[in-house]
């Protein structure tokens, strides 16, 4: 008699074969949980008020969030388990933390108007990454459908970043913090088309030239994170609405549903 992790051989001679038991895979959760404590760690910094460590908690969980699918795929580890704990690690990232750290800093000063701000972005980001779950196989991989909830994190916390470190205190830019949210929220749950970068081949060769400007970016971030690293968010979290006013004047397809058959390489990494 064997229990449900051992089968008996048919050849007579009793040899036991045991099954493989199910686990998950270390590597990409690994950067996922560190994602998660990103987010986890921005809400306490803000409870703290310390505002720019939260800011920076979230940016930290960006990066660790943009790494963790494509560790997945280039190890071979992708698990319907990982998408899960990846969209979950979002939620708290890039919903949850910008908005309480938002309304910590600046939106409690206004009252019932400023937690329905905080609530609208939070419930956007969660309509974004269900819609991201349920749209992945259809849409044109190339673009976002909507800003992704990293980039819409990026501007409310660089905006707080920026605020914070010119030692403009919260409440006096509370109507602005208000509007802010609702505009990174809402451009969350448009059709608005945001470039992925998601055909960027990392395991292909690039010229020289490439490798001198990253390294001339890394050194302009430098010189100032807060503004840079803000601008840069903003730009993108414009941008969407450029290529989309673009393609009406041209009067091509403003939507990126059904424009592309292929299935998205990003597939479990929620944006």
């Amino acid at each position: 008699m064997h229990d449900g992790n051992e089968l008996s051989s048919d050849d007579g001679e009793g040899v036991v074969v045991r099954k493989r038991r199910k686990g998950i895979y270390i590597l990409p959760n690994l950067f996922t949980l560190a994602a998660l404590f990103g987010g986890f760690y921005a809400i306490v910094m803000a409870m703290d008020g310390r505002f720019d460590q939260a800011a920076v908690g979230i940016f930290c969980a960006m990066v660790l969030d943009s790494l963790d699918g494509r560790v997945a795929r280039m190890t071979n580890t992708q698990s319907a388990f990982g998408e899960q704990m990846d969209s979950l690690s979002d939620m708290v990232s890039f919903g949850a933390a910008p908005a309480l750290v938002a309304y910590v800093w600046s939106l409690k000063e206004l009252g019932r108007w400023g937690w329905i701000a905080a609530f609208v972005y939070c419930a956007c980001a969660a309509l974004r990454l269900a819609r991201f779950n349920v749209n992945t196989g259809v849409v044109d991989k190339r673009y976002f459908q909507g800003l992704p909830s990293p980039a819409a994190a990026a501007l409310v916390a660089g905006f707080i970043w920026v605020m914070n470190d010119a030692g403009v205190p919260g409440k006096q830019v509370s109507w602005v913090m208000f509007a802010w949210a609702l505009y990174a929220g809402l451009t969350m749950v448009t059709n608005v088309p945001f470039y992925s970068f998601k055909d960027v081949q990392m395991k292909k060769s690039v010229p020289f030239a490439v490798i001198v400007l990253i390294a001339l970016g890394i050194a302009v971030i430098n010189i100032h994170p807060p503004i840079v690293l803000f601008g840069l968010f903003v730009i993108y979290g414009l941008s969407g609405y450029a290529v989309y006013g673009w393609r009406r004047v041209k009067g091509q397809q403003t939507s990126v549903i059904s424009t592309s058959t292929d299935e998205p390489e990003e597939r479990g990494l929620h944006k």
